[in-house]
């Protein structure tokens, strides 16, 4: 069995096909990436047709501005946790013509890690219609490492939670 990843442009592939077989648009919500996320989606030509846009909200202003996160889920628990990885999904959604939001936030490092942190500590939201998913990863390496596992792992779960699972017969 191969255990190496799909490459970006395979799994950008495999999003566009699940989004288009379902009439589905993505907006994403990025801050530990940078528009990374957004970069990889638009790299594939065609895009237009299932990526809506892309917010980059890298200070908590931008946040709270941008996608409605509340000053005092950001002074309470810090831009890196769960409540703002949803809100950022959700606000996303709020603000695009999309029914799909991946959101990102997370310590990219070298610095800004903590002990309950700690550099490669990142959060994920993902709004789908009917629900929202959220969750906590641990990614190793420098910075870039870090930035590079991350969006690997928005899109991979992304085509995971859009594409549906075959059950087997009883």
């Amino acid at each position: 069995m191969n255990s190496t990843p799909p490459t970006l442009p395979v799994l950008t592939g495999q999003l566009a096909t699940a989004l288009l077989q379902q009439g589905l648009r993505l907006v994403t919500a990025e801050s530990c990436t940078g528009g990374m996320i957004a970069a990889a989606c638009t790299d594939l030509a065609g895009s237009s047709a299932w990526f809506e846009r892309g917010f980059v909200t890298y200070s908590n202003d931008a946040k709270m501005e941008l996608l409605g996160v509340e000053e005092r889920l950001l002074r309470r628990a810090g831009a890196v946790c769960e409540g703002v990885a949803r809100a950022m999904a959700q606000g996303a959604l709020a603000h695009a013509k999309a029914q799909v939001a991946v959101a990102v936030t997370g310590v990219a490092g070298p610095t800004g890690g903590s002990p309950a942190k700690p550099v490669g500590t990142v959060w994920f939201g993902f709004a789908l219609p009917g629900q929202v998913v959220t969750e906590k990863c641990w990614f190793a390496g420098d910075r870039a490492a870090v930035r590079d596992a991350t969006v690997q792992h928005a899109l991979t779960r992304l085509v995971q939670l859009l594409t549906p699972q075959t059950q087997p017969a009883a």
